[in-house]
């Protein structure tokens, strides 16, 4: 996952590649939590998707938080269907490495997720972060309904003034409802809580929300 030499750009729908009809076959229990990470979920928890550089990081920084369910990693945001990781290097399926957060309204509030979203990584970057660059890399909060995106929107401008006060570039976060969420590979997911020691290039500027 480190030093990605691929295109920086996204491609045209015209582009892209076919893909399959076929979904990733996955293993329905979580590493760490021991819960699906695939639907039906109990009728109470909420969903969220958040694109933040290599899935691996990403994954490990939600399932630590307090009131998370289950996680999953995947693409989501481009347009080919049922991709593997090999093809989203590519930069030829318009996806995101992404991570889908199942949690518990009840014990932590959406807008606790945006916080460790904006701190645990460098939302400035375009299409990179941090040694991995790609367009599978950028930064981005996909939503489910109206509420979470007004939420999104918000938080982003707050951490804005605060990236600003201290002297960082301008936000290059896409903020959009979530489209198809395909799982990736098996052995992606939870894979930092399987190989403790594995890459991780993660890493926030230090600079709080509050």
């Amino acid at each position: 996952m480190i030093f990605s030499s691929k295109k920086l750009t996204l491609p045209d729908p015209s582009q892209a590649l076919p893909g399959r009809d076929t979904k990733m076959p996955i293993t329905n229990k979580h590493f760490v939590t021991g819960n699906p990470i695939a639907p039906p979920f109990p009728a109470h928890l909420q969903l969220a998707l958040f694109g933040l550089g290599c899935f691996w990081g990403a994954e490990r920084k939600f399932w630590q938080h307090p009131g998370i369910f289950s996680t999953a990693v995947g693409y989501s945001g481009g347009y080919t269907p049922n991709p593997t990781y090999d093809e989203v290097c590519t930069g030829l399926t318009g996806h995101n490495e992404v991570v889908r957060v199942v949690y518990d309204p009840a014990l932590t509030a959406y807008a606790e997720l945006l916080r460790l979203f904006w701190t645990a990584h460098n939302p400035t970057q375009g299409m990179r972060q941090g040694n991995d660059a790609g367009t599978q890399y950028r930064s981005g909060i996909y939503t489910y309904g109206q509420e979470q995106l007004d939420e999104a929107i918000e938080s982003k401008e707050i951490y804005q003034k605060r990236l600003t006060l201290e002297g960082f570039d301008q936000i290059t976060t896409e903020i959009m409802p979530a489209s198809v969420f395909y799982y990736a590979e098996d052995y992606h997911q939870q894979y930092l809580a399987k190989e403790p020691l594995g890459y991780c290039g993660l890493g926030g500027l230090g600079v709080s929300f509050d």
